[in-house]
Parts: structure tokens; sequence; C-alpha cells
């Protein structure tokens, strides 16, 4: 479901994104290129800050929004997603918040007031809680980074976590046509 917040923001799609009909995407929202929306995801842009000003969220071309994420901001802050980047199913990113390029962030994790560069790989259920993650970083499962944590102590991502992100975003670029392609059909 595509819909205007309060305000009257429309959200901004590309023509080649697929977003499931069950997907609600709300406000001052902007869809790039080749973007895979999967089932129940929220995106909402709906909260103003205290002058009634919001910024929107982006989601990067070549990005894939998996099944019941839910992106979205307090008072208006900015949320990006970065180009070629994967969100899995039932993570949850709530801005302010950057999230960089060829980024991925596993099932059930939450992102909250940070920036996560590129490359980074965040696994299942973890947290990164009012932090940056330079690039290349790796948070295992289940961990909680914020901003007490030393990252001096967190590994570089490993070549089969990359290959993983790499074989999601490319599994998720091919739903886009696939799904595009049997759009009308039911």
């Amino acid at each position: 479901m595509i819909r205007k917040n309060p305000r009257g923001d429309l959200p901004k799609i590309a023509p080649s994104a697929f977003v499931d009909p069950t997907a609600i995407i709300c406000g001052l929202v902007v869809v790039e290129e080749n973007v895979f929306i999967g089932p129940y995801a929220v995106i909402r842009a709906d909260e103003v800050d205290e002058n009634g000003y919001i910024d929107p969220i982006v989601i990067g071309a070549n990005s894939n929004i998996q099944d019941c994420v839910v992106i979205h901001s307090k008072s208006g802050a900015k949320v990006t997603i970065g180009q070629r980047t994967s969100i899995a199913h039932r993570a949850i990113v709530h801005g302010p918040c950057t999230v960089g390029s060829n980024v991925f962030i596993g099932f059930n994790s939450v992102l909250f007031n940070c920036e996560v560069e590129d490359r980074c790989v965040v696994r299942y259920n973890a947290v990164v809680d009012g932090c940056h993650l330079p690039a290349g970083f790796y948070v295992r499962s289940t961990e909680r980074i914020g901003p007490e944590t030393d990252l001096t102590l967190l590994p570089q991502v490993p070549i089969e976590a990359s290959e993983f992100s790499e074989d999601v975003a490319r599994t998720n670029n091919d739903l886009v046509l696939g799904y595009k392609a049997i759009h009308n059909e039911f």
C-alpha cells in the first residue's frame, strides 16, 4: 500500500522497483531503481520535528528490503540505505540512521541512531545502537554494539560472510525482475 503521510508527502518509487502489494510505504520515502521490497515490509516517513520538518527515508538502487522489515524514524530524522544493501527478514532500522552500500543486516537485527559504513555485515539478532561502524566491520549474531563498545575488538568481515551478502543481493535483484514480469497475474 502506497500512501500519504499526515503532512501530505507521497513516496517516490522508481518504475523498475518492485513493492509487494502487502508492503506499506508511507510519506517522504524515495525508492531508487531495481529495489525489492518484500511482503509486509513497513517503511514510514511520517513523523516531523518540532518545526514540522521531515527528512526522507531513501532506499538506494539495487537494495532489498525483505519480509516484515520496519524502517521508521523519530521526529523526522533522516534514514538512508545505500546501494546493493540487504536488510533481512524482520530487521528494524530506526532513524536517525545511515546504512552504507554493500551492507548486509541480518534477520531480527535492530539498528538505531547509528551509522553503518560500506561492506559491513551485521548478523542475525544483533543490535547496533548509538554508534558508528567503520567500513568492513562484522557484527556477530546476537551481539550488542553501542557507544561503549571497543570497536578495535571487532573483526573485519570474513570472506564467507561477504560472499553470502553478495549472493543475497544478487538473488533479490533477480526477484525484482521476476515479480515485475508477473505483476498483473493472479
